[in-house]
């Protein structure tokens, strides 16, 4: 039996930033073509949209340029109205992948999350998200309300939102995060350009980015191997009896990292609250025990 290599060592070589290079150079060199994007914000914060805006290796405008065609995002798009809407129907009669973003609201047909105006009549992110995953060829759920429901289908859950995949029942790659990060976006799709879909794990997540849990390549690891707790935020110690939640989170925050890839949660002297976790927040909370 072959030695088994760690998911994130062996993806080491497959970076986002050398993902989107190598796509961007097949498609300059006609071994490959920019395929359209169809992105809708559902019952969501528009932190995904905000997160992508920050990216920096590369940075959103070169993705746009040189990876994708942008058909459709209302935040992003400068079409409004019913031209949006015009724009939005003729890019579903191409080759696209489909961004969710943000939780289904399925309570009363959908009627409390209204994305558009088209013919008079209001449209519902239920029955937009619906027409459009019906032609894509990839569905990508962008952040844990898209994912798993997240802060959107949280209890009392009055507008009765569910995750992308409950409502489709089909195949949807998930790629969690409260926001998302730039990067798994962005490296997900380069994959999608150059050799489809990539490895999930049993939920659905890329296992290039959601391999192995912050615990286990935690710089507080050692710490925690040596019994040296944290007894408040901003002690040294490993946060586990504050309640950190990265034992149970499968991301690559410690590498990654956030906002030009200078710091992240546990950088910061605060312990990981599960935010791209299944049953976040309801499943993660107290966020911090004191």
């Amino acid at each position: 039996m072959g030695k088994k290599i760690c998911p994130v060592l062996e993806s080491k070589a497959q970076t986002a930033e050398r993902l989107i290079d190598t796509a961007v150079t097949e498609i300059k060199n006609n071994n490959k073509k920019k395929i359209n994007l169809v992105w809708i914000e559902a019952a969501g914060c528009s932190g995904n949209i905000i997160s992508l805006l920050n990216g920096s290796a590369p940075d959103v405008t070169y993705f746009l340029t040189n990876m994708v065609d942008l058909k459709y995002n209302n935040s992003l798009m400068a079409a409004q109205g019913e031209q949006a809407q015009e724009q939005l129907q003729e890019a579903l009669n191409t080759e696209f992948i489909l961004i969710v973003d943000g939780a289904i609201s399925t309570k009363d047909n959908g009627i409390y999350n209204i994305v558009s105006y088209y013919n008079g009549r209001p449209i519902t992110g239920m029955e937009e998200v619906k027409r459009a995953a019906d032609k894509a060829k990839y569905i990508l759920a962008v952040g844990t309300c898209a994912s798993f429901g997240g802060i959107s289908a949280a209890k009392p859950n009055p507008s009765e939102c569910i995750s992308v995949s409950e409502f489709l029942q089909r195949e949807v790659i998930k790629l969690p995060g409260c926001p998302c990060h730039p990067d798994w976006i962005m490296g997900t799709i380069a994959h999608l350009i150059l050799f489809g879909k990539p490895e999930l794990d049993k939920e659905g997540r890329p296992i290039i980015f959601y391999g192995v849990t912050i615990h286990d390549i935690c710089p507080r690891r050692a710490a925690f191997e040596k019994r040296i707790f944290a007894e408040s935020v901003g002690d040294q110690g490993c946060m586990f009896k504050l309640g950190c939640r990265g034992p149970v989170t499968k991301t690559d925050c410690p590498t990654r990292k956030w906002n030009d890839y200078v710091n992240w949660p546990i950088g910061d002297n605060t312990p990981c609250i599960g935010c791209a976790q299944k049953g976040f927040p309801d499943a993660m909370e107290p966020f911090i025990n004191l």
